[in-house]
């Protein structure tokens, strides 16, 4: 026996809620909120202050979020990449309380050691990106291409220019503010 809760659900798929109106509220709020607070299109200028230019940042925002919904795909892409997200942040809450249990508590609450959370965001980043190239039908092919080339020109130009990269970044970052301190 279906329950109340379920047929609603189930009603709502058929509406089309999940696949039309979410995804265009989503899409609208977040291109609305970038244009807003980059002032891509100026700001006009009366005697109370500067204001964004609310109606043409709202109409640019509105046609982006239906030609997202127009592509069945971008909507599919978009629905699958943020139910992995809430995912990936459901185990980064539950590895954070794994974490919480083994520290000590501080003045400020309980923190990371130094360099813990330089990693958990970069673990954070590189889960994301996995999941959204997974989304894209992208992960798995290029996943296989790299163990089937492990040893082929292309990978190993890819992981040089990597390494490259990371020097670069590794010798010209701002020493820390702990060592400008302590001088």
């Amino acid at each position: 026996m279906v329950s109340t809760f379920r047929g609603v659900l189930e009603f709502f798929v058929r509406l089309g809620i999940y696949d039309v109106i979410l995804p265009f509220l989503l899409v609208f709020t977040v291109v609305f909120a970038v244009l807003e607070k980059s002032k891509v299109f100026g700001v006009e200028k009366t005697k109370d202050g500067d204001f964004t230019k609310k109606n043409i940042n709202a109409m640019v925002a509105f046609v982006t979020a239906f030609f997202v919904v127009a592509s069945s795909r971008l909507v599919a892409v978009i629905n699958e990449t943020l139910a992995n997200m809430v995912l990936l942040l459901m185990l980064s809450v539950c590895f954070l309380i794994l974490i919480g249990s083994f520290l000590k508590e501080n003045a400020t609450g309980v923190a990371l050691p130094p360099g813990w959370e330089t990693l958990f965001i970069f673990i954070m980043f590189t889960g994301l990106v996995a999941v959204f190239l997974n989304a894209l039908g992208w992960l798995f092919p290029m996943w296989g291409y790299l163990v089937t080339n492990y040893d082929s020109t292309v990978v190993a130009s890819i992981i040089l220019i990597a390494g490259m990269v990371g020097f670069i970044y590794w010798i010209t970052k701002d020493p820390s503010k702990k060592k400008v301190e302590s001088e």
